[in-house]
């Protein structure tokens, strides 16, 4: 640390109040720990099998009542065990080379959802653990208990060698766990106590442990105080613990303390709770095509993360797990590689990020043997083409992915034709986005936040109807659908071919509107060429229609008379209404009143204004609306596009580019 690093560091310790004194942070040795809190360091040995082979002398040790070198044993013991090899890390050579993020943990400056802050310490030294953070969003203190600056200097110890770093991390695990005491012993949702909080305490403290074994930095009093409070984090996690997708992350949690400490006395039974668990888990929400149903990349990447680490800690401890479940675990990486735009991210769909999944998947690819993976996340560049084609369909997700190719230009959609999902929400169904030539043009609006200033601004428009390119009725937007889906979408509603791809959905539960009114939804890919979408509107009077069409912000975006295009320098979209329909044609960008309207979030907590066009019209009664979505390199508008002929079963449509070229398609329509 430098002269003036330290003095700015002193300076902001003593503005907050905060004494060098306490008598805490002054406890390094295992005599020192067991003369401040002998009753937590007897309790390791109530929770430990002291039969366990290589504890003899800690078990002689304490049966003679000499705490003190019992525990100093048990450290001694754990420096030359093999548990968890996997965690044992050769340690960097050592400096003073610092990094602006670990300075700023030094400083007690943590960073959460892009929402950073300095945790205020309270009189005694410790760090305030419910700090809020400056949006008053518990999300903020969650992520603080969860240990994720442990997890951020971690990194910036190994990179650097820098000493500051690591001992930092035993100056944080101590402070956490003197201030959690008493154990709470009951489910909570406290910024302590929850349980995603002490299943990623678990996993970081493993490899503290473990990761940090061959060095003092982490003081024998820190290693002995989280062996004190392992058996309250497994009590939560095993008598606790929720379902769906939290399970996932707490089971994984409660299986990474069975195996890396095997000498609890309930470790096996831990372990055996956790793979019944995570395999009844697997059965209730995965569906047979690999999708979790939340139907929400983000959380399927989640819960595919902690199925796949829980994988890993056993095949490590030599447990063979269900074949169901393994081959589960596949089929959810086979669906984030074949989602993957050409640009290497995921779905933005419900509550997700635009998560970057192409380093995943090589990965996972190289685990798996998969070269058609490696294929799709490299561009064609190496592997081997999928022998399924360029489009995949899921039936039971009701999501149809849509390619031209897998190069990184390609022309890429997806439409959501199924269910609602069983969390993270959004009334959505019937949803496009559109990306090509390397830009995403038609576009999800995001999550945004889920507590605090933003998420109290632009959270409705981010679940609502109205942040999707979805069609209002009477302005009213969407209910909420099906949750689960008990049986696959009918293989009647969509078809993959060589040259084209449709599908097909309906929704008829709008908030408040009065009467009754269905939309049906019919998606056509012409491979490499365009997108034909009809909107189908069957209703018991006259109704308002809002067709909306979210454009990315990077679009600059023009209409001219009915069209729609945009004008980038590369990846350009059309949209042409090729019906009658006489439409009021707006633009609106980053409009907060009377509503919100045009506004996109890549990722949570951050958001920009975006075009979102609305065709306005009224009806009298059941109408039909078709659109063409023309993606170009460079800018066109020249695209015409008519109705040919229209029956009960399909509609066929010419669409002439500024060229001439003319192409006929026939959607299909029952």
């Amino acid at each position: 640390m430098t002269h003036k690093f330290f003095i700015f560091c002193l300076f902001c310790l003593l503005s907050s109040g905060v004494s060098f004194s306490q008598d805490w942070q002054q406890i390094r040795s295992a005599e020192e720990v067991c003369s401040a809190y002998p009753e937590k360091m007897e309790y390791i040995f109530e929770n430990l099998d002291l039969s366990y082979p290589g504890l003899e002398k800690v078990k002689e040790a304490f049966d003679k009542d000499e705490l003190s070198r019992a525990c100093s044993l048990l450290l001694e013991y754990y420096e030359k065990s093999d548990n968890a090899r996997r965690l044992k890390k050769q340690q960097p050579n050592v400096s003073s080379q610092n990094t602006s993020l670990g300075d700023s943990i030094l400083q007690d400056i943590y960073v959460f959802q892009l929402v950073g802050a300095r945790v205020p310490r309270v009189d005694d030294g410790h760090l305030k653990w419910d700090y809020t953070g400056p949006e008053d969003d518990i999300e903020w203190a969650w992520m603080l208990n969860r240990h994720h600056p442990v997890s951020f200097i971690f990194s910036e110890y190994f990179k650097t060698g820098n000493p500051q770093y690591a001992r930092y991390i035993d100056w944080f695990v101590k402070d956490w766990i003197i201030e959690s005491w008493p154990y709470p012993a009951k489910k909570s949702s406290t910024a302590m106590w929850r349980g995603l909080e002490v299943s990623f305490r678990v996993k970081m403290w493993s490899q503290v442990f473990y990761g940090l074994m061959s060095t003092d930095y982490i003081s024998p009093a820190t290693r002995l105080l989280i062996l004190s409070s392992l058996p309250d984090h497994a009590d939560y996690a095993r008598n606790f613990h929720a379902q769906g997708n939290w399970l996932t992350m707490e089971m994984s949690g409660l299986a990474t303390l069975a195996t890396s400490w095997p000498e609890f006395k309930k470790s096996s039974e831990w372990l055996k709770y956790t793979i019944n668990a995570m395999t009844e888990s697997m059965k209730e929400q995965v569906y047979p095509d690999g999708v979790q149903t939340e139907l929400t990349s983000h959380y399927h990447s989640v819960a595919l993360g902690n199925f796949y680490l829980f994988y890993e800690i056993c095949e490590q401890a030599g447990v063979v797990l269900p074949e169901h479940f393994t081959s589960q675990i596949e089929k959810m990486w086979n669906y984030t590689a074949c989602t993957m735009r050409p640009n290497g991210t995921g779905l933005l769909n419900n509550d997700s990020d635009l998560d970057f999944n192409r380093d995943r998947v090589l990965k996972a690819a190289s685990r798996y043997g998969r070269t058609d993976w490696e294929y799709i996340a490299s561009n064609g560049e190496s592997g081997t083409k999928p022998e399924s084609g360029l489009s995949f369909v899921y039936p039971w997700a009701g999501q149809l992915i849509s390619r031209s190719g897998y190069d990184a230009g390609a022309q890429w959609s997806f439409f959501d034709f199924g269910p609602w999902g069983s969390g993270h929400q959004h009334n959505d169904k019937l949803h496009i986005s559109v990306s090509a030539y390397g830009r995403d043009l038609l576009v999800d609006a995001g999550r945004f936040a889920y507590r605090g200033e933003v998420a109290e601004k632009f959270r409705g428009y981010a679940k609502g109807s109205q942040g999707h390119n979805v069609l209002l009725i009477d302005g009213k937007g969407q209910a909420p659908g099906p949750k689960v889906a008990e049986e696959p979408v009918s293989p009647t509603d969509y078809q993959i071919s060589k040259d084209n791809d449709f599908a097909r959905g309906s929704f008829e539960d709008f908030k408040g509107l009065e009467g009754k009114s269905k939309h049906t939804r019919t998606l056509f890919y012409s491979r490499g060429n365009f997108w034909v979408v009809v909107d189908q509107v069957s209703t018991d009077q006259p109704r308002k229609i809002e067709a909306l069409w979210h454009w990315h912000p990077d679009c600059q975006v023009q209409i001219r008379e009915q069209k729609v295009f945009s004008v980038n320098d590369y990846g350009n979209l059309q949209i042409i209404p090729a019906d009658n329909t006489k439409w009021l044609v707006q633009k609106i960008e980053g409009q907060e009143k009377p509503e919100i309207q045009g506004w996109y979030s890549r990722e949570y907590n951050t958001y920009k204004p975006n075009a979102a066009i609305v065709y306005s019209t009224d009806i009298e009664g059941d109408s039909t609306f078709v659109w063409v979505l023309f993606p170009s390199e460079k800018s066109e508008s020249g695209v015409q596009a008519q109705i040919v002929s229209k029956s009960a079963k399909e509609i066929k449509v010419k669409i002439t580019n500024q060229d001439n070229k003319e192409w006929e398609v026939a959607v299909p329509l029952k």
